[in-house]
């Protein structure tokens, strides 16, 4: 007892023992060892090695198994230094460390609560925010009681905060849930800094609108109030350690070349074709570059995206695709805004039926084999892109308010005429139920019972299923709340809209759901989403429904195709309902088992949170895998490749980067770069 007080006394203090000894059963391009406190072996903790040696930044993460033992496989020859961050635990100091050693690491227990919350995800932290009552809305205005009018609802409420500000950074962050004492001061009140924080930087105008959206006054009052909170010591509950399969998982971590760290989405290899491009380049876009990252030779580059006008513009990059002919098609800006005239009026069947007379953004490609860029100009706008399985490599494109397109890529290999390979299809649903879509009422005109009905919103996200052909998107707004998936049939143009259970008596309010952003299909055809705002993984089975079009088709006419599955994590304070504080960007599907969990298991970017998140449909379960340096991990695309079948947990890998648009919240502070990130699982944490 006496020795035991003696210890915990010395490591109160900080003191870090470290014994580091040539391990003879070690690989020589492994780390090993035990990571210990006066507890005893820490199991669940995450062990970092990382290094500036190599011609990017380079780090591998693990974690500890139910004895506190660790092993950080393959790693390249260079000088390492390893540290140990866990719930509970002060982080260990940095020790230098060469492949092949033996490391034993014995931990600090963090003093406090609140000490031990400072490496807490964001999403606990924000769970402490004071939403509005249910009771409080509608809001009544600035002269009442400071909510927006137009938040008609809670869950409106909870959306804005989510898809409106998390859009971009996380909420809960040290950068988002304090103030620096130079801002405080200089403000006067914790309130008057908050309403000057959200006009600054380049998104000042963005945060600014969106609060006033909510409701300026109101807004104020709880940011500031949840910052005081904190201020003052208001700490949140203590999220789990990894256990079990979570404690397999291996992460790499690479530095992207981004001069300023921001890149949107990544691609590693043909969605179709998981094998494609076995080892090599991972692709991001972000501004106005490409960025390249090789994971064999520890290497990243840039290359500009191009416009046809002057090249001052910004090509405003945003999603990458790869095809089996090693292009990556990129959604981006080539030209101003004003389409050409025939895109206006002309003999084009897709003209014909749909002329556009605008789009924000169009296309290129990158040609890995000619190292060469081109750019390819769209009618439609566009924003997120797939492939579909079919004899054409038809690449189906989203981001416009009023048509989907596609790419017959193949057609226009045989051409090189952009025009004729390109289509799109106006949303048109089939109110009149005849089996077919005819005339149609534009948007906010009058319902006519013998005529269709044509829908805009924006296409956000987009999929194709390759056992009917059909095409799906998530519509995020002006219907915010519940926000709906859509189903196009591109040889009808006939469109099905499909809502998550809201407000409705045929499912209990706890299975209710909304704001669908990210979309994404199994093998077997079942269409999954992730409901940002609400917080759930959601599947949706058209099969299962009795009505799929007509009079009563309005969106809510199908509760039974949907199925809905909480995220973990704590719920936001003053909510009722299901909603917690975590934000799923988008979703992903992993087909063909890339990750190591098994196949057609769809993982969810826990944005927030500071993870991904996968639902294993056959166990009916959750997985976390949680990123834990650098703090504020904000991902969006999803991506995995399979470089070598026959390799085991080694040639799989499911790949994600670092996304935020507030790069200089990312812990490291500004100038920090973002990373491109590897995920692996092993059969146990030991495994090498």
């Amino acid at each position: 007892m006496i020795m035991d007080s003696i210890r915990r006394t010395a490591m109160a203090i900080g003191v870090l023992i470290v014994s580091m000894t040539a391990s003879s059963a070690l690989a020589n391009d492994d780390i090993s060892g035990k990571v210990r406190s006066a507890d005893g072996g820490e199991a669940g903790v995450w062990v970092i090695a990382e290094t500036d040696d190599l011609k990017t930044s380079f780090r591998k993460i693990v974690v500890t198994d139910d004895d506190g033992k660790f092993l950080i496989p393959d790693l390249p020859d260079a000088r390492y230094s390893v540290w140990v961050r866990g719930y509970g635990l002060l982080d260990s100091a940095k020790q230098a460390a060469r492949p092949g050693r033996d490391l034993t690491y014995d931990m600090s227990l963090a003093e406090t609560p609140r000490e031990a919350a400072q490496i807490y995800p964001a999403n606990y932290w924000f769970s402490l925010i004071d939403i509005p009552k249910s009771d409080a809305f509608p809001g009544t205005g600035a002269d009442g009681n400071g909510i927006g009018p137009n938040m008609v609802n809670q869950a409106l409420y909870i959306n804005r905060l989510k898809d409106g500000c998390q859009l971009c950074h996380q909420l809960g962050s040290k950068a988002t849930r304090e103030l620096s004492l130079p801002m405080r001061d200089a403000y006067g009140s914790t309130r008057t800094a908050w309403d000057n924080r959200v006009k600054l930087g380049y998104a000042g105008a963005w945060m600014d609108g969106e609060m006033n959206t909510i409701g300026r006054d109101h807004a104020l009052d709880m940011f500031s109030g949840w910052t005081d909170r904190i201020t003052a010591g208001q700490i949140p509950v203590a999220p789990p350690r990894p256990a079990g399969v979570e404690q397999n998982v291996v992460i790499t971590q690479w530095g992207w070349a981004h001069n300023v760290g921001f890149v949107h989405d990544n691609v590693s290899t043909d969605k179709r074709k998981p094998s494609h491009n076995p080892n090599g380049p991972v692709y991001g876009v972000g501004g106005s570059m490409l960025t390249v990252t090789d994971p064999v030779t520890n290497e990243s580059r840039e290359i500009r995206v191009p416009r046809r006008d002057s090249q001052d513009n910004s090509s405003n990059t945003h999603n990458p695709m790869m095809d089996d002919k090693n292009r990556v098609w990129i959604t981006s800006s080539i030209r101003t805004s004003d389409n050409p005239a025939w895109c206006k009026d002309s003999d084009h069947p897709s003209v014909k039926r749909y002329p556009i007379a605008s789009s924000t953004r169009q296309m290129s490609f990158y040609d890995a084999n000619k190292d060469e860029m081109v750019t390819y100009d769209t009618c439609y706008a566009t924003h997120h892109l797939q492939f579909m399985d079919d004899a054409d490599d038809t690449l189906y494109i989203s981001g416009d308010i009023n048509v989907v397109g596609w790419i017959n890529t193949k057609q226009y290999d045989k051409t090189k005429d952009e025009r004729v390979a390109q289509g799109w299809c106006p949303t048109i649903l089939d109110t009149n139920g005849d089996g077919k879509i005819g005339e149609y009422v534009e948007p906010g005109e009058p319902a006519d019972p013998n005529k269709d009905l044509r829908t805009v919103g924006f296409a956000y996200g987009i999929i194709t299923n390759h056992t009917d052909n059909s095409v799906w998107f998530a519509r995020t707004y002006p219907d915010y709340v519940p926000g709906s998936i859509v189903r196009v049939d591109p040889e009808t143009c006939m469109t099905e809209r499909y809502e998550p259970p809201f407000e409705t008596d045929a499912v209990p309010a706890a299975g209710w759901g909304h704001g669908p952003r990210g979309i994404d299909i199994d093998r077997n055809g079942l269409i999954w989403t992730a409901l940002g705002s609400s917080g759930h993984i959601a599947s949706f089975d058209r099969s299962k429904c009795r009505v799929l079009n007509g009079p009563t088709a309005t969106g809510q006419h199908c509760p039974e195709g949907w199925s809905l599955h909480r995220t973990p994590g704590p719920k936001l304070k003053g909510v009722n309902s299901d909603e917690n504080a975590d934000f799923h960007y988008l979703i992903w599907v992993d087909q063909w088992n890339a990750l190591g969990l098994g196949e057609n298991v769809p993982i969810a970017n826990g944005t927030n949170s500071d993870t991904l998140i996968a639902w294993l449909p056959d166990k009916k379960e959750m997985v976390t895998i949680r990123i834990p340096y650098p703090l504020n991990f904000f991902t969006r695309g999803l991506d995995g490749r399979i470089d070598d079948p026959k390799g085991g947990w080694k040639g799989r890998g499911l790949w994600a980067s670092n996304n935020s648009g507030a790069v200089h919240h990312t812990e490291g502070g500004p100038g920090t770069v973002g990373d491109i990130m590897r995920f692996q699982v092993r059969p146990h944490p030991l495994a090498n």
